[in-house]
């Protein structure tokens, strides 16, 4: 009963249309772009979106979709290191936590800026955070040194190199996401009025 109210038709349509726009990138090279044997991704701002607009719930769904989408990926498309998204905890579920720690971020930044635009920026950068930690910080915990191996770097370097692919990756990312978060929220708020 709780479950039927907290998934209204609304939310079911956010998620089924956002759900939609993450599976065309996960099907297509626009999702996760090669950077070196590893792979960019802007497949998190569907789910930060989503989180937005209709809450942690829906943000949670979306992340589920992108999460599932990065698991196949890793086994049709494989890279040297795709056997690390084979596990659920680092293809599943930081994309999961992406949608829940944006809303609440969103809740949290709007209230100390008071400014929407502010609030949605950040929050495209919170979310985007969220991946590339939650990402990294699986990998490093589970495969550090066997990931680290299969890019062919040194292994006794292995929180250098998982840093550095996180710098690498997740500051181009934090800018598209609060790019493209931004843009959508805005024009979103212009089509309601």
């Amino acid at each position: 009963m709780i479950a039927a109210r907290s998934l209204s038709t609304k939310r079911m349509t956010v998620i089924g249309m956002l759900g939609a726009i993450s599976i065309v990138l996960g099907m297509t090279p626009l999702g996760f772009i090669p950077v070196g044997p590893t792979k960019a991704t802007i497949m998190h701002i569907p789910v930060i979106i989503g989180a937005l607009i209709e809450g942690p719930l829906v943000g949670a769904a979306v992340g589920l979709i992108f999460g599932i989408f990065s698991l196949i990926q890793s086994i049709t498309n494989p890279t040297p290191v795709s056997f690390v998204f084979w596990n659920p905890l680092v293809s599943i579920v930081p994309r999961i936590l992406i949608g829940i720690v944006s809303y609440y971020a969103y809740k949290w930044i709007k209230c100390a800026f008071k400014s929407e635009t502010i609030s949605v920026a950040l929050t495209g950068a919170v979310g985007t955070l969220t991946n590339t930690i939650g990402v990294l910080s699986m990998i490093y915990l589970l495969y550090g040194v066997k990931f680290v191996k299969a890019i062919g770097a040194d292994i006794n370097s292995v929180g250098k190199v998982i840093l550095g692919i996180g710098i690498t990756h997740g500051i181009p990312e934090i800018i598209v996401a609060i790019l493209i978060v931004t843009g959508v929220m805005r024009g979103l708020k212009l089509i309601k009025k």
